[in-house]
C-alpha cells in the first residue's frame, strides 16, 4: 500500500458514506481509528509473559503484527471497525432458565457461524469503498482493503475502543452504552488517511464489579485481566485435553462457552435483539436437555453443527463437556444411565470425564 494524500473534504465525505453503508449492511456501529496501539501492545505482552493465555498459542505468534496493523498489512493507515449485534429474542428469554438439567450454550453460538456472514458483508463494503474512492478521485488504483473477522492477528477490541465503539470493561469485553456487549466485531484495513473518530471519553464501569464476582471459576486475576486457563469458554472450546478437576464443578451446565460475566453486566440491559435470521437459535439449542445432547451420535453432531461455531469443539470435546455438565447435574437414574452408555466410548478423554461424572453420582 502507498499512503494517499487526497483533499480532506473528499475523505470526510467518504468516511460518512462508509458509516451509512455499514448501517445499511446490517452493522449497528461503525468507527474509524488510526493504528497506534502502543498501550495495548504493552498490556498484551504483560499478559503473555504471565502465561495467562494457556494453550492459546496463536496469541503469542506473528510477532507484533497483532498490535501493529501496518506490519500485518504494510501501508495500513486506518482501521474501520464494525459492530453487529447478535442477541436473539429467544436467547434473551431463555437466559432466565436456571434448570440445571438443561444445556447452556453461549448465546453467540446458538445460531450459524458469524464469520462467513460478516466477512462477506465486509468484503462487499471494501469493494464499495474502493469504487467510491476512485469516483471521488481519491485514488488511482493503488489502494487496498482487507477485511477481517476474528480470522487474523488483530486486536479487534482495542481497535474498536479507539474507533469509539465502546470501552474495554473489567471483564475484558468491549462494552457499549447503547448495546451492552452482545455483538461481533469486524474490521477493514485501509491505506486511505480517513478522518478518525474519537474514543469514548471515559470508562463507564465505575465501581461495578458484577462481572468479576459472577465468574463461576474465578478466572479474573484482577479487573481487566483474565486468566484464560480458568475461563469456562477456554475450557469448553479452546482446551483440547482434560479439563482440570478442580475447575469442573464451576462449569455447571455450560457446555460451550459462558456468558455469565456478560449476563450480569448492567449495560446489557440495553442490548437490542437482532433480526438477523442466521443468529436465531437452531436445533433447539437454547432449550435442549443435557441428556438429549449427550445421546447425539457423531453423525448427528456433525449434521446439526454444520455452519455452527460449536463444530469447533469437535465431537470428542462435545461429549467431554456434556459429561462434566451431567456430573454437575442433580443425581437421577436417567443421568447415571446416560453416563454409563458412554463408559466404553473409545476416547480416553471422554471416558475420564464420564468416570468423574459418575463418581459425583455414586450414591445412586
Amino acid at each position: 500500500m502507498n499512503a494517499q494524500t487526497p483533499h480532506q473534504t473528499e475523505l470526510t465525505e467518504l468516511a460518512e458514506q462508509i458509516k451509512d453503508w455499514g448501517q445499511a449492511a446490517g452493522f449497528q456501529g461503525v468507527g474509524i481509528t488510526d493504528i497506534d496501539l502502543t498501550e495495548h501492545e504493552v498490556r498484551l505482552q504483560q499478559w503473555l509473559d504471565q502465561g495467562l493465555h494457556g494453550e492459546l498459542g496463536y496469541m503469542a505468534q506473528h510477532g507484533h503484527k497483532r498490535s501493529r496493523p501496518d506490519e500485518l498489512i504494510p501501508g495500513t493507515l486506518r482501521v474501520i471497525s464494525f459492530r453487529m449485534d447478535y442477541l436473539s429474542v429467544q436467547a434473551r428469554d431463555s437466559s432466565t432458565n436456571d434448570d440445571s438439567a438443561r444445556a447452556r450454550v453461549s448465546r453467540y453460538a446458538l445460531g450459524r457461524d458469524y464469520h462467513k456472514l460478516i466477512r462477506k458483508r465486509l468484503s462487499r463494503l471494501a469493494e464499495q469503498i474502493e469504487r467510491s474512492a476512485r469516483e471521488l478521485g481519491i485514488t488511482e488504483g493503488d489502494d487496498q482493503y482487507r477485511a477481517f473477522v476474528d480470522s487474523a492477528p488483530v486486536l479487534e477490541r482495542a481497535l474498536a475502543e479507539k474507533a469509539g465503539l465502546g470501552w474495554i470493561g473489567k471483564n475484558t469485553m468491549l462494552l457499549s452504552r447503547e448495546a451492552g456487549s452482545y455483538f461481533f466485531l469486524g474490521e477493514i484495513y485501509t491505506n486511505l488517511p480517513l478522518p478518525t473518530d474519537a474514543p469514548v471519553k471515559q470508562n463507564h464501569c465505575g465501581k461495578c464489579q458484577a462481572c468479576l464476582d459472577a465468574c463461576p471459576t474465578n478466572a479474573f486475576v484482577s479487573p481487566y485481566v483474565l486468566d484464560a486457563k480458568k475461563c469456562v469458554s477456554y475450557l469448553t472450546i479452546e482446551l483440547k485435553g482434560s479439563i482440570p478437576e478442580a475447575l469442573r464443578p464451576g462449569i455447571g451446565n455450560r457446555i460451550f462457552g459462558c456468558d455469565d460475566c456478560q449476563s450480569v453486566c448492567p449495560w446489557n440491559r440495553f442490548a437490542q435483539p437482532t433480526d438477523e435470521q442466521d443468529f436465531q437459535p437452531r436445533h433447539g439449542l437454547d432449550t435442549a436437555q443435557l441428556i438429549e445432547l449427550f445421546m447425539w451420535s457423531e453423525e448427528a453432531f456433525l449434521e446439526r453443527t454444520a455452519g455452527s461455531p460449536i463444530r469447533r469443539t469437535g465431537y470428542e470435546g462435545w461429549l467431554r463437556n456434556i459429561a462434566v455438565a451431567l456430573g454437575n447435574a442433580p443425581s437421577s437414574i436417567p443421568v447415571v444411565e446416560a453416563l454409563k452408555r458412554r463408559l466404553e466410548y473409545p476416547s480416553d478423554i471422554v471416558r475420564e470425564h464420564v468416570d468423574w461424572a459418575l463418581g459425583r453420582h455414586s450414591a445412586l
